[in-house]
């Protein structure tokens, strides 16, 4: 492979704020694998967002890129899987798999599609040092006779456009909007863009915590809610405290820490059936990389409000942030009830257009 621009390439990123500035060029935040694709002929490369080779898990995404992508090219884009008009960002997830049969059999039964978004280079020319309204005319270009699964991220350079568009796609799963600066050049590693994201609050059961990795001193507090037969369903957990916060909460939960998980509600976390489910807190997976998943049983007796920005099925997507105690809350009111439902959108209708 001999391009212009060479792997590996560490992708620009953004910088959350509160709202969408004006000015500038926007696109949807999806909700995928990052990453970049460097094509030399019939030599692909993809490389996710930290720099590592995706390739052999995607290997739909590779066919597309030699049949659909100029012939000597550098993308700057994210693998998605989109289906039932929305993403569905698990089933990425279940690709990276160490076996390639069960990758190329996923491959077949939910193919991943490339949505581009910049484009570093083309032929033989660099474009990182061009500004990004001449890499998205560039990127129009080369991309104007692709065909699926390869599509161009759409833009505009509306700013009240881009508001609707906040408010639209999340039903489909798209995780907010990105504000890139017209002038700006392409800055690999750097957070030169912005990104503006759905911030919700729910009400949340603390059920357990995990210990951090730097002692004996609260990682991150488990977080449940209860479902339509008032069980109550791991959701995910909420972390980010500072050092003090850390030591404080062991010694404010050590009233409800339990000796024992029998008579948890989630007391079956060592059954690999539960596991399966996905709704358990503890236990390893080839996700975690070998970490220690274990945690803390409490007494599910407390509520905490945290903030999070969307829902992946039935719970949340990303890292909740702990917002407050709720002394006024009972536990057996935290259902999934309180959760606002995104307004439908029809991905095919993003895609299509």
């Amino acid at each position: 492979m001999d391009l212009p621009v060479m792997p590996p390439v560490s992708p620009m990123l953004a910088k959350l704020v509160a709202d969408i500035p004006a000015g500038m060029q926007y696109e949807a935040k999806w909700d995928g694998f990052r990453v970049i694709v460097f094509r030399d002929g019939d030599d692909i490369e993809i490389a996710s967002r930290t720099t590592k080779s995706l390739t052999r898990y995607f290997p739909e995404v590779v066919a597309a890129a030699r049949a659909e992508l100029p012939p000597r090219c550098v993308l700057d884009g994210e693998i998605v899987i989109a289906h039932d008009g929305r993403l569905h960002f698990e089933e990425l997830l279940e690709r990276i798999h160490p076996a390639d049969s069960r990758v190329r059999t996923l491959a077949e039964r939910t193919p991943a599609s490339l949505v581009g978004f910049d484009l570093l280079a083309l032929g033989s020319d660099s474009l990182l040092d061009e500004p990004q309204s001449a890499r998205r005319e560039a990127l129009v270009a080369a991309l104007a006779s692709a065909g699926p699964p390869v599509y161009t991220a759409p833009a505009t350079t509306d700013q009240e456009l881009a508001r609707t568009w906040f408010d639209q796609f999340e039903g489909a799963g798209l995780d907010g909007v990105v504000a890139k600066p017209l002038h700006l050049p392409y800055r690999p590693g750097d957070r030169a863009m912005f990104k503006i994201k759905h911030a919700r609050t729910a009400d949340c059961v603390v059920a357990g915590y995990r210990f951090h990795k730097s002692g004996p001193v609260v990682g991150s507090l488990l977080l449940g809610l209860h479902d339509s037969e008032g069980r109550l369903q791991h959701v995910g957990v909420c972390a980010s405290f500072p050092m003090a916060k850390r030591r404080a909460l062991v010694e404010e939960l050590e009233p409800l820490r339990m000796d024992e998980v029998a008579g948890h509600p989630w007391g079956d976390w060592a059954d690999e059936a539960a596991h399966a489910s996905k709704r358990m807190p503890g236990g390893p997976s080839r996700w975690s990389g070998g970490k220690d998943l274990s945690w803390v049983p409490l007494r599910p007796e407390r509520v905490c409000e945290v903030a999070y920005d969307h829902m992946e099925g039935d719970r949340f997507r990303h890292t909740a942030q702990f917002r407050n105690w709720r002394p006024d809350r009972t536990p057996d009111s935290c259902t999934y009830a309180q959760l606002e439902e995104p307004v439908n959108y029809d991905l095919g209708e993003l895609l299509d257009g």
